[in-house]
């Protein structure tokens, strides 16, 4: 049984191997429709099921697009719609869709429905994100860094803004592919220590956003407001001076990539110059949320590493 909840739980050679075969299948596709199926359909007659707790866009449409190019079909679940929405537990809820289906995705805000759904389930579960990390989005921007032309081994990544779940996995990605990460955060929030430790030394946080952008191969950012967060007001005020502009841009090495998970907003977080400029890779890091999942389904289901 393979889950994917955590970068962890495939570890620093199983990730190596899922991006050369995203790569390789991602340039084996080119030209050609989106609905086809790959060459091989590896996972012809499987099916996915999927279940939202939170809204999506790129994790519903790249996950059902995974599973159709690598030949299988999707099953899409709005909890709210389901029995699940209605008192039925996590636990019950992963015995029967064990029974009908090959394998879950589970988008939620609590990380322990993620561990209870794979702690009950028969068949492999696959973290779409929960308020601890986002595994899936690390694999895409791992792709994309890689695709760039960049090697991990060595590079400098700089965080700018909120402690949040994306960079709790930048952090783990770090500690197994042997790069760095300094996240520039505003006090109250940082990232949880447990996490810096567990970065095995590969990662510091820091208070001034210059400081974390020196020599850096790879700027990211997120959205400083999550869905359904209160107290926005006074949480912008504090993020305003990591806004990631130009003059930030500029402090980094040159040629340096821009990237954010997305949705972004413009103003905030991030300049439209920035976002919309020469150095933003944040279009091929969507489309590679496709590709690196592809390779994630693989894996859980024994076919890589």
């Amino acid at each position: 049984m393979r889950h994917f909840l955590s970068l962890s739980d495939a570890g620093g050679d199983a990730i190596a191997a899922m991006l050369a075969d995203a790569l390789e299948r991602k340039q084996a596709r080119a030209g050609w429709p989106k609905g086809r199926a790959d060459a091989d359909a590896p996972l012809a007659g499987r099916v996915l099921a999927m279940i939202f707790e939170k809204n999506s866009t790129r994790t519903r449409v790249s996950f059902d697009m995974a599973i159709r190019q690598l030949g299988g079909q999707s099953i899409v679940m709005e909890a709210g719609q389901m029995q699940l929405g209605r008192g039925e537990t996590v636990a019950d809820t992963a015995r029967v869709l064990s029974g009908y289906v090959d394998a879950i995705m589970i988008r939620t805000d609590d990380h322990a429905k993620l561990d209870e759904m794979a702690a009950h389930a028969s068949v492999p579960v696959i973290n779409g994100l929960t308020d601890e990390s986002h595994p899936c989005q690390i694999m895409a921007d791992l792709l994309t860094i890689v695709e760039s032309g960049r090697q991990l081994p060595g590079l400098k990544v700089a965080w700018l803004g909120d402690g949040n779940n994306v960079l709790a996995s930048i952090v783990e990605a770090a500690a197994l592919l042997h790069f760095d990460v300094v996240a520039a955060c505003p006090q109250g929030f940082q990232p949880g220590e447990e996490a810096i430790v567990r970065a095995s030394g590969r990662a510091r946080v820091v208070a001034d956003p210059r400081e974390a952008v020196a020599d850096a191969d790879v700027v990211v950012t997120d959205t400083w407001i999550s869905m359904g967060q209160a107290q926005a007001e006074t949480k912008l005020r504090a993020m305003m001076p990591y806004q990631v502009d130009a003059a930030l841009m500029a402090a980094a090495k040159p040629g340096a990539a821009f990237l954010h998970c997305l949705p972004a907003h413009r103003g905030e977080e991030v300049t439209p110059e920035v976002i919309d400029g020469p150095q933003s890779l944040i279009w091929q890091e969507a489309e590679n949320r496709l590709h690196a999942q592809k390779s994630v389904l693989r894996w859980c289901f024994g076919q890589i590493g």
